[in-house]
């Protein structure tokens, strides 16, 4: 081991402090200090290389250190890194806002920015709370969510989670919010009292990769319709082409009143989020008392601004939806093979997210270990519980996706 990378392992123990990780299992573990990333690959501080599997938690989009997303970078950071955005507003925050609306399409007509995925969802609630307020309905204060949903980790956005081992510590101190199974679920509901349904279209992400049924988004669209309920989509996961569309909504025809994107949005280069909404809500805010008081220091900075921008510009070419759906239908031949393998349930796909269920008693140890080998082999990924998840970046090639799939195979 190089004494760099020695040093940097002894830092981490001391003084780091890991997301979603047992730090008893953590110190001391000399795992992987991944020091350059190229393509669809990562490679660490003693060289060794690694295919990225779940698209550094499904934030990469084009691979790593793009050319057009490092220039554009590059060419912002030598003009302008930060400015605030309180009362001022600069070139590339209006290129975004203006090309994210054209690509949602018609019917979300603002963008509002901030930092992640959970503050974009943490967005969406203040401002359908805040709407119903202004308009007398201040008895709409309460949610729907779907079971085993995950929105991300800030109160608000924690609460919507399904997902107990995550969110049992912070249980009823946010918004109060009713869990459902499926639509049928929303019928038994006191509407009048209900501000929005907030759910991960077509798939969900932390509960191991789950798809929807076909057609579920038109009946909540419809069932939102019908009692004047705001329907918010957290396309956290899903945006950007990992389903087959641009953003999944798109693919059952439907419009949501709130968009929560962030993750894929620079491409997994910067953090930065939004939250696009319609113009009837947005007309609501302005005037005196109707102000809209939720914000952060670097919302609409423009390095991510302007790396978003090269990399929207990338995902709304000819030739990229159809290229995801061609290597989403290689990858469904891989899940179709491995699904002959005795410690493999199920594998679940949608576009270029997979899950790879194992017929295991779900602890999680049996993920953990596959997760292991198949660092060895030079594929890095994270289980959830015994699902390994496959999400390689959108730009992997055909034969990158078979070389991952024959090491999911050699190891399943």
């Amino acid at each position: 081991m190089r004494e760099d990378t020695r040093q940097w392992l002894e830092a981490d123990w001391a003084h780091a402090w890991h997301p979603f990780t047992d730090q008893a299992q953590w110190e001391g573990v000399e795992g992987p200090v991944i020091v350059k990333g190229e393509g669809v690959f990562l490679e660490d501080s003693e060289g060794r290389r690694y295919f990225d599997g779940n698209s550094s938690i499904w934030t990469n989009v084009h691979g790593h250190s793009h050319p057009k997303l490092v220039e554009a970078i590059r060419k912002q950071a030598g003009e302008l890194c930060h400015s605030s955005y309180l009362g001022l507003s600069n070139a590339r925050a209006s290129e975004l806002s203006s090309l994210l609306c054209q690509a949602a399409g018609q019917g979300l007509e603002r963008v509002f920015f901030s930092d992640n995925g959970s503050t974009a969802v943490e967005a969406a609630l203040r401002l359908a709370l805040q709407w119903r307020h202004m308009r007398g309905e201040g008895e709409r204060k309460e949610f729907v969510a779907f079971e085993n949903g995950y929105h991300g980790d800030t109160l608000g956005a924690a609460s919507l989670g399904g997902v107990g081992r995550f969110f049992e510590s912070i249980a009823g101190l946010g918004p109060q919010v009713h869990f459902a199974k499926s639509v049928g679920d929303l019928a038994g509901l006191d509407a009048s009292r209900i501000a929005g349904v907030v759910i991960e279209p077509l798939i969900q992400g932390v509960n191991e990769m789950r798809p929807w049924p076909a057609g579920m988004l038109q009946e909540l669209r419809a069932w939102c319709d019908e009692h004047g309920v705001h329907l918010i989509l957290d396309e956290v996961m899903t945006g950007f082409g990992r389903t087959g569309e641009l953003f999944a909504y798109q693919g059952e025809g439907i419009v949501p009143d709130f968009l929560c994107l962030a993750k894929g949005l620079t491409g997994g280069t910067l953090p930065m989020a939004a939250t696009l909404t319609t113009a009837e809500i947005y007309e609501a805010f302005k005037g005196a008392g109707r102000t809209f008081y939720y914000g952060h220091s670097y919302t609409a900075n423009p390095l991510g601004c302007a790396v978003a921008l090269a990399s929207l510009e990338l995902c709304l070419a000819k030739d990229f939806l159809p290229n995801v759906r061609r290597k989403g239908k290689l990858m469904q031949e891989v899940l179709d093979e491995l699904q002959e393998r005795d410690l493999v349930k199920e594998g679940r796909r949608c576009g270029m997210v997979a899950g790879i269920e194992l017929a295991t008693d779900r602890s999680g140890v049996v993920g953990k270990a596959v997760c292991a080998k198949l660092r060895e082999k030079g594929m890095l990924t994270r289980p959830i519980l015994d699902t390994i998840v496959w999400m390689p970046p959108l730009a992997s090639t055909e034969e990158e996706i078979r070389e991952m799939g024959a090491m999911l195979k050699a190891v399943l």
